[in-house]
């Protein structure tokens, strides 16, 4: 349990949180000015220190350094006492465990530094053995160039030694990277140190600036994390360094860790600049539930595949009003996008299908085709059966996945696209490919479109299970579910997500549909549930999940403001943000 850390925001595996000192410290952060090193217990057992919660002390230790037998570290491992100040534990990644601390320090950090595979490994099961709300302190590794993708694998605490040490070797640390400093003919930056002509710049001067470019760096990620947008930044920031960038494509080979710690939705938009984006959570999350959870229920017609387009919603856009006109609700509508793959028309407001901006030059890159692909042929292994043709209206460009698809599957698309999906020509031979097909109806598409978000976000059958039978009111995109006259829940536009009324909750509990459930203690939430409070949480709640709380002395419906694993096993921090509430 700690009392003197708590996780204030999160943004994928990085956390905005406040190491409570007497003066707290915002994290991720520097610790040097508040760090005390108790020391080491090679020579002798020494007695816990006093402390002081003015500082973070790192209690009496024996580290090892990276390499070291496991069964030595194991045999030398320190037990650590429970202290009533702010206290940091040294660990090992095969050490690590649960002993009563505020911060971890993982002590094979700085030889680690360079070896991305070594690193991701000890890094994760070290959070994977520590409380989710402890703080993660690496020593002797950050830079400006390395801190901010270190940050959003969860590293909250770096210090200066690294990039200090450097400087008095003679490099010049930015955030691009190291240069030597006798190569500089200019200071490219404007910190108080680089304001010394060049001229008469020192090595001293030198280390000052690397502190000065650290400390700026963790101020702008710290930012990037409040605005939802450190993931993008890191996709840039990564490739100065083979280390990052190889750091980076390993947090997303290890998806369960990446995505267990990322929200379903957010208030930024999703930037794809890079090949790198493909790996992000978000994308993989949205194209696995797509093909492993949706299922289309406006069934025995054609598949109808569409280009994407820049505005979103699709529906929005001037083209796809264009492409609606020439279907007239008689084909299935899924459109076809690099970085997300496909988004069923009933999925189009879901996160991250209309919050996305991506780079546009008119060319795939092999990666994209090769994503796209994939998705498509998964998406049609799964729902092919439950249309009658599958129409390709898509331009030149995008024909190599649909072939690719074509092949893998052993099945047809007709095109129907003369020079450009918009053309007169082009939307004609649409409207002809459709000729004499039925027309859903608007209550059969908006039914449809509520089972699917409830599948998408709770589970495979879910929307079947949980709006069986249903009506709905209201206007596209915000409408409103009810039962037999009850509302149960509400459309939520701006992410494409559903909100639960408490009669909605209940009704959610009572189905076969898989439940998100947060079991309390004996209270009534007043606007939130705290993680103290929380006994315990399912596994597949992720941040921004809707949620049932379940107590008892109440019953509420909310938002998820942890993961279900963090909350369960976390001792601080504000667990649901609760929308309704009741006394049983």
């Amino acid at each position: 349990m700690t009392d003197y850390f708590e996780v204030r925001a999160r943004d994928g595996p990085a956390r905005l949180g406040e190491l409570r000192l007497a003066e707290p410290l915002r994290t991720p952060a520097l610790v040097d000015e508040v760090l005390h090193d108790a020391g080491s217990r090679w020579r002798e057992d020494s007695e816990p220190p006093d402390g002081d919660e003015a500082q973070l002390t790192v209690l009496p230790h024996r580290a090892l350094p990276a390499g070291s037998d496991a069964r030595v570290r194991e045999a030398f491992q320190v037990e650590y006492p429970d202290v009533d100040y702010p206290s940091a534990a040294v660990v090992a990644p095969d050490t690590a465990a649960d002993y009563g601390a505020d911060a971890y320090v993982l002590s094979t950090a700085s030889g680690l530094r360079g070896y991305a595979e070594g690193f991701v490994d000890a890094l994760l099961a070290t959070k994977r053995a520590t409380p989710p709300d402890t703080a993660l302190y690496l020593p002797g590794v950050a830079t400006p160039a390395t801190v901010a993708t270190l940050a959003y694998a969860g590293v909250d605490l770096f210090d200066t030694d690294y990039a200090y040490v450097r400087g008095t070797e003679g490099f010049y640390l930015h955030t691009d990277g190291e240069h030597f400093l006798e190569d500089l003919d200019e200071l490219p930056c404007a910190c108080e140190a680089c304001r010394t002509p060049r001229d008469a710049f020192t090595r001293q001067d030198c280390a000052e600036h690397n502190v000065n470019a650290l400390r700026a760096e963790l101020a702008r990620v710290r930012q990037r994390i409040r605005d939802g947008r450190l993931r993008s930044y890191v996709e840039g920031a990564a490739r100065h360094e083979a280390w990052t960038t190889a750091i980076l494509r390993r947090l997303d080979a290890e998806y369960a860790y990446a995505e267990t710690r990322t929200p379903i939705l957010r208030r930024s938009d999703l930037l794809a600049a890079s090949e790198e984006s493909l790996g992000r959570p978000e994308i993989q999350r949205f194209a696995d539930r797509v093909t492993s959870r949706y299922r289309p229920r406006l069934t025995d017609r054609p598949l109808v595949l569409l280009p994407c387009s820049a505005r979103k919603p699709y529906s929005e856009s001037q083209s796809h009003t264009q492409f609606s006109r020439a279907i007239s609700y008689r084909g299935h509508i899924v459109s076809m996008t690099s970085p997300i793959g496909v988004v069923p028309d009933e999925l189009e407001l879901t996160y991250p299908a209309q919050h996305y901006d991506s780079v546009v030059t008119g060319e795939w890159t092999e990666g994209e085709y090769a994503f796209v692909a994939s998705v498509l042929e998964r998406y049609l292994e799964r729902t092919r059966d439950a249309y009658t043709r599958l129409i390709a209206h898509i331009p030149e460009d995008y024909q190599p996945i649909t072939e690719r698809v074509a092949d893998a599957l052993d099945v047809e698309f007709e095109y129907t696209v003369v020079d450009h999906p918009t053309t007169d020509e082009s939307l004609a031979n649409l409207d002809s490919a459709l000729a004499g097909v039925d027309a859903y109806g608007k209550r059969e598409r908006e039914h449809a479109t509520v089972r699917a978000i409830a599948d998408y976000l709770l589970g495979d059958g879910a929307g079947d299970e949980l709006f069986a039978d249903i009506a709905t009111g209201g206007r596209y995109p915000k409408l409103r579910v009810t039962h037999e006259g009850e509302q149960l829940a509400t459309l939520v536009a701006q992410y494409g997500t559903l909100s639960f009324t408490l009669a909605g909750g209940r009704h959610w509990v009572e189905s076969d549909a898989p439940t998100k459930r947060v079991d309390i203690d004996a209270f009534v939430p007043q606007g939130s549930v705290l993680a103290p409070g929380v006994i315990d949480a399912s596994d597949d709640i992720r941040v921004g999940d809707e949620v049932v709380v379940d107590g008892p002395a109440a019953f509420a419906v909310g938002r998820a403001a942890m993961s279900g694993p963090e909350m369960a096993a976390s001792s601080r921090g504000v667990a649901v943000d609760v929308r309704h509430a009741s006394e049983r």
